[in-house]
């Protein structure tokens, strides 16, 4: 994708040094772009968790690339499991954070110690080029859901959907999950128009995926995360899309607090609810998501005080609540899969159940 007409991917390294990565600082979008140079492991686990970098499927790559990092200077077992155990502790939601490190862990276990550094960028080099496949792939299968409302519309008005966090290229380190098939649309030049939740406490909505989606000349409207039940029932929305940080082996989704109680307006209002995943979002070892799922708690002052642009135009902090009021901040809520009309996968679209998620992925 494009900032100010320049392709990027959310994560690259750069030629002139190859032995480090580059991100985005996402906590000063979108007021300006700052990349942030990494090169050791202390540097990605923050980054990871001050949400410097978020986004499930990037989390993931990042974090690949913190454990060679940490190799650098020790490539012992000891200190490669010790390295996956410390980075699998940054974020516990986000199953892909696991996965990638899991699949890292395994690789090199296998190898002499003085060939796991080489081999372990080769291998994040290969997580990374991969998301971007996956995904371009969720876009596609996601594409056809949206073409099919515009045929059903006559090809007239426009493709009302509804968002909620981010789940855009930024989130990934290409395309994006669920704003994947919306980049897509629009540039078959169906008319679609989103409907952004501004996502609280953090607003990755109205900060981050606003600002994809105004880059990319996708027409959008920001919201309060308490509108969107209002626009469906006014049959304002045509379809709701969204990411996710995990998904149960049964089909329950995890994802930013807020996206469950968009599930339930959405079936009062018989709107479509599609949740996009690349497959190494499935958490096969877990199935009741509401019990089994760890639920991030995230400091309360995130609730309780916001930041915006101030009259000056500089980038400002205000209290929002009372000073001796305390605050709850659950960062994720879960979805059971009655509530999901379908999943939509590298490999395809399936039901949100574990014979619809089997169909796809048999070999799980």
């Amino acid at each position: 994708m494009k900032i100010n007409g320049t392709a990027y991917r959310s994560l690259w390294r750069p030629s002139d040094d190859a032995k480090s990565i580059r991100i985005f600082d996402q906590t000063r979008f979108p007021w300006e772009v700052e990349i942030l140079e990494l090169r050791d492991m202390g540097a990605v686990a923050h980054a990871i968790r001050s949400m410097q970098v978020r986004g499930a499927p990037l989390i993931g790559a990042v974090a690949a690339y913190g454990l060679v990092f940490a190799l650098q200077d020790d490539a012992s077992d000891a200190a490669l499991e010790k390295a996956a155990a410390d980075l699998i502790e940054t974020r516990p939601t986000a199953i892909n954070l696991r996965w990638a490190i899991e699949r890292m862990v395994s690789h090199l276990r296998a190898l002499p110690a003085e060939r796991r550094v080489d081999a372990g960028y080769v291998e994040a080099d290969s997580i990374c080029d991969e998301d971007v496949q996956v995904n371009e792939a969720i876009g596609r299968h996601g594409l056809e859901l949206i073409r099919e409302i515009w045929e059903s519309k006559g090809r007239q008005g426009r493709v009302n959907l509804l968002t909620h966090c981010n789940a855009g290229w930024i989130a990934t380190v290409d395309w994006g999950t669920a704003l994947a098939p919306i980049y897509m649309a629009h540039d078959e030049d169906i008319p679609v128009h989103v409907w952004v939740d501004e996502t609280r406490p953090r607003n990755q909505g109205s900060l981050l995926t606003a600002w994809e989606l105004g880059s990319h000349g996708v027409a959008h409207t920001v919201i309060a995360d308490n509108a969107g039940g209002h626009y469906m029932q006014a049959g304002d929305v045509d379809m709701v899309i969204v990411g996710t940080d995990r998904v149960t082996a049964q089909g329950d989704v995890a994802n930013k607090i807020g996206t469950y109680l968009k599930a339930l307006a959405a079936r009062d209002n018989n709107v479509p609810f599609w949740v996009a995943l690349p497959s190494s979002t499935i958490d096969w070892r877990v199935c009741d998501g509401v019990k089994e799922i760890p639920i991030e708690e995230r400091s309360q002052n995130e609730v309780l005080f916001m930041t915006g642009l101030t009259e000056s135009g500089d980038p400002g902090r205000v209290r929002i609540a009372p000073e001796n009021s305390p605050a709850a901040n659950p960062a994720f809520d879960v979805t059971p899969a009655r509530l999901v009309t379908g999943l939509i996968t590298e490999r395809g679209r399936c039901d949100a159940s574990e014979e619809g998620l089997k169909s796809l992925f048999p070999e799980s």
